[in-house]
């Protein structure tokens, strides 16, 4: 957490940027894992809760009363039998005074806080829920059913909020590089560990210690696999064979904010031939990134360069033929890239992308989001300002049935080589991702300099050995 000012000029910003009305921030409850007592750990709160009132605690409710300029934290405090199995928690009126809020009330007075009855129509902004139990709180305050909530969530609120977490402030920087520290650690453990007979789910484990031991745990599910052709591999019991690849897609959270970071690895140690040859281009994309992103370019644009550069790559390796321009307009460079390359972070690893891609990574008066396969998972193509955290994590995938789909099809078949790229059909995938932050003439890796996980071919093989 971080001191009083922070909360009360954040949340005075706040006010002045939505104009006129209620806004309500519903903080999270604790969530059961498979019955009411036994709940996941730690509770994670809402991010946007945390970013103008702090606590942690579950069970509360920010308001912040624009028209009649008051300012509430709503939460009940805990009881004697509460402390005998949790221990001391402080009462809600301390947790307020800490962050800067001076009226508190139990939870039963939400309605009259909100002063519902008087309002006749006046604005009551909310931004969009996604759990079940604040979906029914919403439908208890407003009696807007859960399937309409996304569409009554306020404009005027996920602008503002989207606005100010965008561009983070230097004690937000200053967390996000020690996060990325502890990133490091994580995955030079697993380039450590990662040998021939070792399984994946054990790596993995080992990894996620390290975010358990030295930070708040893990900001998203540690992807850990042999088929780094799957987005989002999960860990296996499988035991890691010679002459595969292995890919660790792994972050923490730390005060707060997040890390998340890629590399993949030969299980043996040394890459192949033809695996330094794919990784080689990936590398290239990845560093392309560091000499173009900087304020006033747009994201989608560095996306596009990234897509030229590496479907020339890939037409010197013969898997990619024709006219470069045309052949990413075609979209024939997403049958090895099916995602965008990158995407906001912060507070959320994917920050705020549950306001809305729309709102968070584009600005679609200017700019409209590409349907096109591939593009359509462009998470981030707005224009880059000083203070944006960005990920940078471009890869290259051989996915089977992706081949045959398209190879049956016909798609793209002017661009693609398909008798070469089923050479490369048990290859499995590579990507390489790590977090930038743009700076005010450029961009710069997230973390310390001497925390640089390794991702040169040379460095990884010499981390592994």
């Amino acid at each position: 957490m971080f001191n009083k000012e922070t909360y009360i000029r954040r949340r005075a910003e706040l006010k002045k940027r939505v104009g006129e009305g209620l806004i309500v921030l519903f903080g999270n409850n604790d969530a059961p894992y498979n019955y009411p007592a036994n709940s996941y750990a730690p509770m994670r709160q809402d991010s946007a809760f945390l970013y103008y009132f702090g606590q942690h605690r579950d069970g509360l409710v920010g308001i912040i009363d624009i028209d009649r300029d008051e300012e509430w934290l709503l939460g009940d405090d805990i009881d004697v039998d509460d402390i005998v199995w949790m221990g001391f928690t402080p009462s809600v009126s301390e947790l307020a005074a800490e962050v800067g809020v001076s009226k508190t009330a139990p939870l039963s007075a939400l309605r009259s806080v909100c002063h519902l009855d008087e309002r006749k129509g006046g604005s009551i902004h909310f931004l969009p829920p996604y759990r079940h139990d604040t979906k029914i709180a919403i439908m208890d305050l407003l009696g807007i059913h859960p399937s309409q909530q996304k569409d009554a969530a306020s404009l005027a609120l996920i602008k503002a909020v989207v606005a100010m977490r965008s561009k983070k402030e230097a004690q937000e920087i200053e967390a996000i590089d020690r996060a990325c520290n502890i990133g490091y650690e994580m995955h030079c453990l697993a380039q450590r560990l990662i040998k021939p007979g070792q399984t994946e789910r054990y790596i993995a484990g080992q990894v996620d210690g390290i975010a358990r031991s030295l930070a708040q745990g893990n900001s998203f599910a540690t992807i850990f696999s042999q088929h780094g052709e799957i987005m989002h591999g999960t860990p296996t019991d499988a035991q890691l064979e010679e002459g595969r690849l292995v890919l660790c897609d792994a972050g923490c959270e730390l005060d707060d904010y997040c890390s998340d970071h890629t590399r993949t690895m030969p299980v043996t140690g040394k890459f192949t031939q033809k695996q330094l040859e794919i990784y080689q281009i990936v590398e290239e994309c990845h560093d392309y990134v560091l000499q173009v992103a900087k304020p006033g370019v747009c994201y989608r644009d560095v996306h596009f360069a990234v897509c030229r550069l590496m479907t020339e790559r890939l037409k010197e390796l013969g898997l990619m033929k024709g006219d470069t321009d045309e052949a990413v307009s075609q979209g024939a460079h997403a049958l090895f890239l099916p995602h965008g390359l990158g995407h906001m972070m912060g507070m959320d690893v994917h920050d705020m992308e549950g306001l809305g891609q729309e709102h968070v990574g584009f600005d679609y008066k200017t700019m409209p989001q590409l349907d096109q396969f591939g593009t359509c998972y462009l998470r981030m193509g707005r224009q880059l300002e000083e203070g944006f955290v960005v990920t940078d994590e471009p890869g290259i995938y051989f996915i089977p049935a992706l081949i045959d789909d398209w190879k049956a099809k016909g798609h793209c078949q002017d661009f693609l080589c398909f008798d070469k790229i089923d050479t490369y059909r048990d290859f499995g995938g590579i990507r390489i991702e790590d977090d930038l932050l743009i700076t005010a003439d450029g961009c710069r890796f997230m973390g310390d300099e001497q925390k640089r996980i390794p991702y040169h071919p040379a460095d990884v093989e010499k981390a592994m050995m």
